[in-house]
C-alpha cells in the first residue's frame, strides 16, 4: 500500500458542502418542556384534558406516551422560535415568579441549540393543592 491511501485528507472550511438545516417544532417543544419541568413550583404540564388522557394512559401502564411534548407547543421559522406552554403551578407558589423562570429557563434551553426564542407565552391552567389521592382498589 502506498503513502497515500492511508493519509488523512484535512477538510477545510472551503471543502464542506452547501445546504440548509431546519430544526422541527416537535424537537423545541421537547427542548421547552424539559426546561419548563426543571423549574421549582412546576407540578406538571398540559391542560385538563391532556391530563385527563395522561391519568388513562398510566392506568394502563403506556404512562410515557406523549410525555415529551404535552403541554407544549412550537413554531419554528428562520431559526426563531414561538413557544406556547401550559403549566400547573404547586399551591403557594406565585404565578409571576413560577412564569417568569420557566420563560426564561424555556429561552436559556432554547438558545442553547442555537435558535432565538422570540416568545415563551404561559397559560397557568390549574394550582395543585397538594397530593393526590391514592386509588383505592
Amino acid at each position: 500500500m502506498s503513502d497515500e491511501a492511508t493519509r488523512e485528507l484535512s477538510v477545510t472550511p472551503d471543502a464542506v458542502a452547501g445546504g440548509t438545516t431546519t430544526v422541527s417544532d416537535e424537537v423545541v417543544e421537547k427542548i421547552a418542556v424539559a426546561a419548563a419541568r426543571s423549574v421549582p413550583g412546576v407540578v406538571e404540564l398540559g391542560g385538563d384534558v391532556a391530563r385527563f388522557f395522561n391519568s388513562v394512559l398510566d392506568r394502563v401502564g403506556l404512562d410515557k406516551v406523549g410525555d415529551a411534548t404535552r403541554g407544549a407547543s412550537a413554531h419554528v421559522t428562520n431559526g426563531a422560535a414561538v413557544v406556547n406552554l401550559v403549566i400547573v403551578i404547586e399551591a403557594g407558589r406565585t404565578v409571576p415568579e413560577v412564569t417568569e423562570a420557566v420563560r426564561a429557563k424555556v429561552t436559556e434551553a432554547v438558545e442553547a441549540y442555537g435558535l432565538r426564542a422570540d416568545e415563551v407565552n404561559i397559560r397557568v391552567d390549574d394550582v395543585a393543592l397538594g397530593e393526590p389521592a391514592a386509588p383505592t382498589a
